[in-house]
C-alpha cells in the first residue's frame, strides 16, 4: 500500500519548489516519486508548476550557439588544412618503396609527389573544402534561390551591357 501523502510532504514540496529545486529533484529528497511530487504540487494551492521551458529554452539557444561556433573553428581548421595539403602539390618530396627482388627499401627525391600522391592530395583538398562549406556556408550562398537570384541579377546586367554597346556602335558615336 502507498505511504499516505502528508502535511509535512505538502510543506516540504512548496519549500523546496520556492528553492527552485526540480521536480526530480524534490522526489529523490522525499523518498518519493516524481508522480507522487506532482500531484501534491497541483494539490497545493496555489497549485505549483515544474514548468521549465524558459529555462530550456534559453538553456538550449545557448546549446545551439556553442555548436555553431564550434562549427564555425572546425570549418576554419579544415580550410587550413585544404591549404597545408594544397601546397604539398608542387612540393619536393621524397618517396619510397620496397623493390627488387629481395624486396629491399629504395627512396627517390622528386621534385614534386607523382602524379597518383597528387591526384590523391587534390581529392583530399576537395573533401576538406567541401567538408568545410557546409559545416559553414560561404557568405551568400546559404540558399539556392540567393545564388539564383544573384545569377539572374547578374546575367540581366551582362545582358543590358551588352545591349548598350550594341546600341552604342549600331547608331552613336563613332569615336569610341
Amino acid at each position: 500500500m502507498a505511504r499516505p501523502i502528508t502535511a509535512a510532504d505538502r510543506r516540504k514540496v512548496r519549500e523546496l519548489h520556492a528553492a527552485g529545486k526540480s521536480r526530480n529533484e524534490i522526489a529523490r529528497t522525499l523518498k518519493r516519486s516524481p508522480s507522487t511530487v506532482s500531484k501534491i504540487a497541483a494539490n497545493l494551492a496555489p497549485p505549483l508548476s515544474f514548468d521549465r521551458a524558459e529555462q530550456v529554452e534559453a538553456a538550449t539557444r545557448v546549446r545551439t550557439a556553442d555548436l555553431a561556433a564550434r562549427r564555425a573553428a572546425l570549418a576554419l581548421g579544415l580550410q587550413d588544412d585544404a591549404e597545408r595539403l594544397r601546397a604539398q602539390l608542387f612540393t619536393a618530396c621524397t618517396v619510397g618503396e620496397f623493390a627488387g627482388r629481395e624486396g629491399e627499401w629504395h627512396t627517390a627525391d622528386l621534385d614534386r609527389p607523382r602524379f597518383a600522391d597528387q591526384r590523391a592530395i587534390i581529392a583530399s583538398v576537395q573533401t576538406a573544402v567541401g567538408t568545410s562549406l557546409r559545416l559553414a556556408p560561404a557568405e551568400g550562398g546559404d540558399d539556392a534561390g540567393q545564388v539564383r537570384s544573384m545569377l539572374g541579377a547578374l546575367g540581366e546586367a551582362l545582358t543590358q551591357a551588352a545591349n548598350d554597346d550594341q546600341a552604342h556602335d549600331d547608331g552613336g558615336d563613332a569615336g569610341g
